[in-house]
């Protein structure tokens, strides 16, 4: 008999293992369910946390196995050496990419995956550089390189996907290559910043094993095509290193480039407009607080440190939009996530410990197709096709964002002082390492994100009291929370509608949002790649 409990404890207990098997077996008894004391076994589900109220709980979940052994519901893949017979080519290393090898692994396939941006070693080097001296590599950066945009972040790996795949399984695998245990029963788990880089290369360092390939410094500036009757079939890629072109032939194509692949999106509004959708996403600002302010917060004026440090969300609606709370980093800080040069992105991260002085999040205003000023539509149909006027009108955000900063100094103000439409005459300590510079947000913003933060942050002072404060800081501009265009694809065959052999698959495509969601999306891209070979 396998039997599912839940138990409720004080945070204090959480170490006392006789006092929580005493509290399972009463569970089980209240369920009326009777049995040995010798043929138990229990194994720890997940843990979650109740801080809505002054007495903060813990919430256990553990599966009793009465009369039975455990199963391993964290069972690794089954991956084979490529055979040389088909390759598959991966168009990015993010989740997306590396998961779907992995996939294509477990059928003996070959994946070739192609980066634009430089390996981890390299690229820490690159992103130091533009605390540093504000010079931001266009190929490697906090966005582009080895693991994508996710390794040098968070790596929060909660999803509410339960539908699209084996959460587990992907939890399974990060853990298989070097993350915390933890991350297999936490209810929000994470693997931190400065852990994801190692488990990054693990995997890399497995798929070239297994007779994966990896061309870093390479990317994709055209598809290879072949025409038969009215159909587009891709054969592969046209690449660029180091200015030297050339082709890469392939069975099939993986496009899992990312939200900040702007190139990708007009090389498809060239060949395939028919293949792209605009659709919904959200820009807006990061607010830090001093973590303890948080802490203090949410554990309702208590110190509880055996908690770590204190999450939150926050969401409303405003004159129609939603606006949100989005990558909510306790104990992290916040990074310049810039692509080009003349550009001022922002992103939060943590490490593991999350024991920075600060704690950020993204808040952010849903912005749909219809609420992109007429310019950037005009300009888009100019390129090839208006469903791409969202991502001009995202780096038209970014590009104003740089005019109101000093290079890759970001341009903040305090939050009373933006709600009271008024300078900063001095900015709070930010984690933000290339700076910060004092600006009126409230003036430079467009309107429509601008007035519904105003609304908004009104709005959540009133759920965690005490929000608005002198401390807490804007710093601009979050716009790479998801992609303004989708890659239309078939539902169930995951290829591009437009261009056949391609495989459009992770945030880059549209499709899904976050680590696991995108590994995920990865790997279903890549098992029906797989199977059409296997009728």
């Amino acid at each position: 008999m396998i039997k599912e409990v839940s138990i409720v404890i004080q945070p204090e207990k959480e170490k006392d293992e006789n006092f929580i098997q005493k509290e399972i077996r009463l569970a089980l008894k209240k369920q009326g369910i009777s049995f040995e004391e010798k043929d138990i076994s229990t194994v720890f589900v997940k843990k979650s946390i109740d801080a809505r109220h002054r007495n903060i709980k813990l919430f256990l979940r553990y599966k009793v196995y009465i009369g039975e052994n455990p199963s391993d519901e964290f069972a690794l893949p089954e991956w084979k050496t490529a055979d040389g017979k088909r390759t598959v080519a991966i168009i990015g290393s993010g989740p997306a990419g590396l998961f779907g090898a992995l996939k294509l692994l477990e059928h003996g396939v070959r994946p070739v995956v192609i980066e634009r941006g430089s390996e981890t070693s390299k690229r820490k080097r690159d992103i130091a550089m533009i605390s540093t001296t504000g010079i931001v590599d266009e190929n490697s950066n906090y966005c582009f390189g080895e693991g994508g945009a996710g390794t040098f972040s968070d790596g929060k790996l909660y999803t509410r996907s339960n539908k699209r795949g084996n959460i587990n399984g992907i939890l399974k695998i990060f853990e298989h290559f070097g993350a915390d245990k933890k991350i297999l029963t936490d209810a929000h788990p994470h693997i931190g910043t400065d852990k994801l880089p190692a488990i990054v290369n693990n995997i890399r360092n497995f798929i070239l094993q297994q007779g994966g390939e990896f061309l870093f410094d390479t990317e994709c500036v055209d598809f290879i095509l072949e025409k038969s009757g009215s159909e587009k079939i891709v054969k592969g890629v046209v690449v660029k290193n180091h200015g030297e072109i050339k082709s890469i032939f392939a069975n099939a194509v993986l496009l899992a480039t990312g939200h900040s692949a702007d190139s990708i999106y007009t090389l498809l509004a060239k060949n395939s407009p028919e293949s792209l959708e605009a659709k919904t996403f959200a820009m807006g600002v990061r607010v830090e607080h001093p973590r303890t302010l948080i802490d203090l917060i949410q554990f309702h004026g208590e110190k509880k440190q055996e908690l770590g440090a204190a999450e939150y969300r926050l969401t409303s609606q405003i004159d129609g939009r939603g606006v949100y709370s989005f990558c909510m980093c306790p104990g992290g800080f916040v990074v310049p996530s810039s692509t080009g040069p003349s550009e001022i992105v922002v992103n939060g991260m943590s490490a593991a410990g999350r024991n920075s002085k600060w704690s950020n999040s993204a808040i952010v205003v849903e912005t749909r197709p219809e609420d992109i000023p007429n310019e950037f539509v005009e300009k888009a149909k100019s390129i090839g096709t208006e469903k791409i006027a969202g991502l001009l009108f995202r780096k038209f955000i970014e590009q104003k964002t740089f005019e109101n900063g000093i290079g890759q100094k970001a341009p903040a103000q305090r939050l009373v002082d933006f709600l009271n439409r008024k300078s900063s005459e001095s900015l709070p300590p930010a984690s933000y390492a290339p700076g910060v510079v004092a600006s009126r947000l409230d003036e430079w913003l467009p309107a429509q994100i601008s007035n519904r933060l105003e609304k908004a942050f009104v709005e959540f002072n009133k759920s965690m009291k005490g929000f608005v404060c002198d401390d807490a800081l804007l710093i601009a501009s979050e716009t790479r929370t998801s992609t303004p265009v989708r890659i239309l694809r078939g539902k169930e065959s995951f290829e591009c509608i437009g261009l056949r052999n391609l495989f459009p698959a992770g945030e880059g495509s549209g499709y899904s949002g976050g680590i696991v969601s995108s590994a995920m999306d990865g790997e279903n891209a890549c098992e029906r790649i797989a199977l059409q070979w296997s009728k």
